[in-house]
């Protein structure tokens, strides 16, 4: 008896399959093309291969969240079929494990600061784990003492063949907050979590704030309803239902997201037995046919389809400057020197807005400082309302001295990389949408600059018109960043004097208030700087980026028009009886390059 889901799966599959190596094919086609028609068309053909790029090595990154000890491990390792990831009865520190296909089995630990990279492979599963377990396990690596950014794992699993990266995440309640804070603001750059929740034991008040947080961050949120196998078959129902209750009225998650029943116990050990029985019964093979293949291949078909229409842009450009060069070799010259004239006052007079252009992206940017500034100052009033509660809490205890001062910077050293990792990522998320709206309105006018040189040079030569895509103002992330922010959260001893001593004990208690305060304005400085001055990169990066990006579009436009008319005019006073030989080819190229155009037009749906 046929499952017409699985079968309807797989056919997407193939289909999938197919259109990616045929756009990866007709690329190729493309850049054969380009280098035949020698060095005018370098800058396409590295346009192409930048689109190449990207759809080879386009990844679908998959984050696994959840509480500890609620089996992210086993189920990675039920997915991979082979016991891979350490799995522990104490927390695992706060590192996460990007799990992607590679021919061998191998893992790569990737350092803070200088310390180079270390690799191990081996044909061994246990072997490996046992290297990961040094790096990745509190036993091991207590509080991360190493300096372990991230951990990369590659294994040759099917599931993985097709780009798909999964990611093991510090569990949530285990690990400092800051670590919890991290995991948020890492969570955007993803395409897709998977949270874990089990029936033993239900759902938390911490899994319950922390999925609030994680709904604000990702788009696309999948649960998973893990140990089933630890209920019977009604309270398995009354537990499923209980929790889908809770993500409508305390999540206000839709109820139409689906929750997965899943034991990853049975799950792993049916794939290390190659029992199909126990792995239907597991709901494993359900967790990978309906969330992993189904999401890759949607997200896959919108990536063919955008960078088949970017293919068809750069295409369309060269067929514009072969069609210049027909038109520039059949013109009488006269006629084809006036024409040039007009062109080249077009030009001219996108050059000039073009620095109108510059001077209005300069004051958005420095408008864009001015609300850094202002923000940051409000960061550090906030800072010091919330951690000066936290240190005269600290130091309103009934013990005095050194045990004191001793709690005070205990509380204030865990409080402080909690709060600015949160900072961080509201102020990063908001300058992330602020800059996007800044620089749409600028993306519209350099859409519309470079559309109108095309467009006179298509008008002036009477030849075919392509409006090209809108360009994008930022890229979609293909390889997601795991940065551990250094924050200072240290206070060095408060220095007593000789007189101090003799102070009594209610004034002595002030004064040893007041220089903690002094101390902790000074940590307050310096970690917002740090806050700022990472964010103020971001932003530079963004604008600069923008102005390579359109300065270049705009030399690339003028080259396939302005510079396509001067070659064919060069040529042609040159070699001027060679005229009807160029011709010809260029009409062969024309034609060539027509079919290329639709072929991606095709792809792109």
């Amino acid at each position: 008896m046929t499952d017409p889901d699985r079968e309807d799966r797989m056919t997407r599959g193939k289909t999938a399959q197919r259109d990616s190596s045929g756009l990866e094919e007709l690329l190729q086609r493309a850049l054969n093309l380009l280098t035949a028609m020698g060095g005018e068309s370098s800058a396409p053909a590295l346009n192409l291969l930048s689109i190449r790029d990207r759809l080879v090595t386009e990844s679908f990154h998959l984050a696994v969240l959840g509480q500890f000890k609620r089996g992210k491990s086993t189920l990675l390792n039920a997915l991979l079929g082979q016991e891979i990831l350490p799995t522990s009865v104490v927390p695992l520190t706060a590192i996460p494990t990007f799990v992607r296909w590679g021919s061998s089995l191998r893992a790569r630990i990737v350092f803070t600061g200088d310390r180079p990279v270390q690799e191990y492979e081996s044909t061994d599963g246990k072997d490996l784990t046992g290297f990961l377990s040094r790096f990745v396990t509190e036993e091991d690596n207590p509080q991360n003492s190493l300096g372990v950014l991230q951990a990369e794992v590659f294994h040759p699993a099917d599931i993985l063949a097709r780009g798909l990266v999964l990611i093991d995440t510090p569990g949530i309640g285990s690990t400092y907050q800051h670590n919890t804070e991290t995991t948020l603001n890492f969570l955007p750059q993803c395409d897709a979590a998977l949270f874990l929740v089990s029936a033993d034991p239900p759902v938390t008040e911490v899994e319950l704030a922390f999925l609030k947080e994680v709904k604000r961050k990702i788009a696309r949120l999948f649960f998973i309803f893990n140990k089933v196998d630890y209920l019977r078959d009604a309270d398995r129902e009354k537990a499923l239902a209980f929790f889908r209750g809770i993500l409508e009225t305390e999540v206000r998650i839709d109820g139409k997201i689906p929750i997965f029943p899943l034991s990853a116990r049975d799950g792993l050990e049916a794939r290390l037995n190659g029992d199909e029985k126990l792995l239907a019964g597991s709901g494993l093979a359900k967790v990978q046919h309906h969330l992993v293949d189904f999401l890759m291949n949607q997200k896959s078909k919108v990536l063919r389809g955008a960078l088949a229409r970017k293919a068809e842009d750069v295409i369309a450009q060269v067929r514009m400057g072969e069609d210049l060069k027909v038109r520039s070799l059949q013109m009488p010259l006269e006629n084809l020197e006036e024409r040039l004239g007009v062109l080249e006052n077009k030009i001219g007079e996108a050059g000039r807005q073009r620095i109108t252009a510059e001077d209005l992206l300069r004051g958005d940017r420095k408008r864009a400082l001015a609300m850094l500034e202002r923000q940051s100052e409000k960061l550090r009033g906030k800072a010091g309302d919330y951690l000066g509660n936290i240190v005269s809490a600290a130091l309103s205890g009934s013990t005095g001295g050194s045990s004191l001062e001793r709690s005070a910077r205990r509380a204030l050293s865990e409080a402080i990389p909690g709060f600015f990792e949160h900072e961080l990522g509201d102020l990063s998320a908001e300058f992330d949408r602020h800059v996007t709206e800044v620089l749409r309105p600028h993306q519209r006018r350099a859409d519309d600059l470079i559309e109108k040189v095309r467009k006179a040079a298509a008008e002036l030569f009477d030849v075919p018109y392509h409006a090209p895509e809108s360009s994008e103002v930022f890229e979609t992330t293909s390889q997601p960043y795991w940065v551990t922010h250094k924050w200072n959260a240290s206070l060095n001893p408060v220095p007593a004097g000789l007189l101090d001593w003799l102070l009594p004990g209610s004034i002595k208690r002030s004064v040893l208030v007041k220089r903690f305060m002094r101390q902790m304005d000074d940590l307050i400085l310096h970690n917002v700087e740090n806050l700022r001055w990472a964010t103020l990169q971001n932003l530079d990066r963004a604008f600069r980026l923008f102005t390579t990006s359109l300065d270049e579009r705009l030399q690339e436009t003028i080259a396939a028009t302005q510079g396509a008319v001067k070659a064919a005019m060069a040529r042609r006073r040159e070699h001027a009886e060679r005229t009807a030989d160029d011709l010809a080819a260029i009409l062969t190229r024309v034609e060539e390059l027509e079919e290329v155009m639709s072929g991606f037009g095709e792809l792109a749906g």
